[in-house]
């Protein structure tokens, strides 16, 4: 179950893609740009609400690398340098940096933040989907 199936929000200057099955629900979202992300609203991703810029920022917070942005026509995200891994006391290995994860079905997948699952239990290997009472509210994310 490691393919993505990322559903995808486009504004003139910003795409944003989000993958449900990598979202650990930290909120890091929702806090950073509620006018851009709304779980209240249908779609819940609105890319006109923020600047791209802002976007990123809030973007890049994400730590289980379920959000991801393109900016039309600028640089690609931008990995952290050097690669962190943080383990969240709980909680997934939470990784930053120039990632290439392999997948339980042996694909390679470029990443630059992944909450990788430590109990064994996830469904969605080698990322954490929460099982197993990972589930990520009030875990401390940095």
């Amino acid at each position: 179950m490691s393919e993505s199936h990322a559903k995808v929000y486009e504004a003139e200057d910003v795409t944003v893609t989000f993958d449900a099955h990598r979202c650990l629900h930290s909120g890091e979202c929702v806090r950073g740009l509620p006018k851009v992300f709304d779980t209240s609203r249908k779609p819940w991703v609105d890319p006109q609400g923020a600047t791209p810029e802002e976007i990123a920022e809030v973007i890049a917070r994400c730590p289980s690398g379920a959000l991801h942005y393109t900016l039309t026509g600028g640089p690609p995200e931008d990995p952290v340098h050097p690669t962190t891994v943080t383990a969240v006391p709980g909680g997934p290995f939470v990784v930053r940096g120039h990632l290439v994860v392999r997948t339980a079905d042996g694909k390679h997948r470029h990443e630059t933040r992944a909450a990788l699952c430590r109990c064994a239990h996830s469904g969605n290997q080698p990322y954490c989907d929460g099982s197993n009472d990972c589930l990520l509210q009030g875990k401390n994310w940095q």
